[in-house]
């Protein structure tokens, strides 16, 4: 039996969650409710719920808007930028968690001090290389920008990992023939994929809603990215509610999915490795 002091505070504890729930799904669930109302009904009571389901929004987004264009731009940059850290990233992590070498700590170190620069200080420098190596406006541009920008994070993931797995597995395999490339990629990999899954769901879903440099790095539809369809939705449909939250909702539905739907896969992961390492 809990005690009273315990009952409430679990009973706080609700509350504040409840609270903090309807903070955070509000807006969304308006928006959304928004996105099937017209322009009128918007005006005369923004906070209503739609008298019926209207999907002129969408319609009137999709044949003005090229998100499509933006949707398979994203989809490519998201999946090429998450390969190229997955692959990359993880070399180097089982190279620091498994070897020693002179400049491992200090290389380590370098890649935590990365965290401490803002984003906003990597503009200027990277649009100047990048308007020289021409990759300005391009989709290989931002796909190395993105795998660059999650390197920190999905290093110290995959590093611990690695740490967890007994080094006598890759002993035994040494000793059977098997190279280091071999061991990582049939033994190292199969039993980390559980962090190696997380860390690719993170890295995908941080290329898919970076915005800031989709939109310093491109100017035209045929590369920029989802995120910027909302800058695109709210410039174009000033005067037509309807469209510019069908517009919203559209461009920003489907990260939210991909999070709801991995989302037990990405804690209990990065709780595992926590703990691991």
């Amino acid at each position: 039996m809990l005690s009273k002091k315990s009952k409430l505070w679990v009973t706080v504890t609700m509350i504040f969650l409840i609270l903090m729930a309807l903070i955070s799904i509000g807006p969304l669930f308006w928006v959304v409710m928004s996105s099937f109302k017209t322009t009128k009904e918007t005006m005369r009571d923004a906070f209503a719920l739609p008298n019926s389901w209207n999907f002129d929004g969408y319609r009137v987004a999709l044949d003005i808007s090229p998100i499509f264009k933006f949707y398979g731009n994203s989809l490519v940059i998201a999946l090429s930028s998450t390969l190229l850290n997955l692959v990359v990233v993880s070399m180097a992590a089982y190279a620091l968690a498994r070897f020693r070498f002179k400049g491992n700590e200090q290389l380590t170190l370098l890649f935590s001090s990365s965290l401490l620069i803002p984003v906003s200080a990597l503009l200027m420098p990277i649009y100047r290389i990048w308007m020289t190596l021409k990759l300005f406006d391009t989709r290989l541009g931002l796909i190395l920008v993105y795998a660059a920008l999650g390197l920190p994070e999905s290093l110290f993931l995959f590093k611990a990992y690695f740490q967890s797995i007994p080094k006598e597995l890759e002993e035994a395999a040494y000793l059977d023939g098997a190279g280091v490339f071999r061991t990582f990629l049939t033994i190292i990999c199969p039993l980390a994929k559980s962090g190696l899954a997380t860390g690719a769901i993170l890295q995908f879903l941080k290329s898919w809603n970076e915005f800031i440099f989709a939109l310093v790095l491109t100017k035209s539809t045929e590369v920029r990215t989802l995120p910027l369809a909302l800058n695109y939705f709210t410039s174009q449909f000033t005067f037509n509610y309807a469209a510019m939250f069908a517009g919203i909702t559209m461009a920003v539905l489907p990260s939210i999915l991909i999070y709801v739907l991995l989302q037990e896969q990405v804690t209990s992961s990065m709780i595992a490795g926590s703990l691991k390492g």
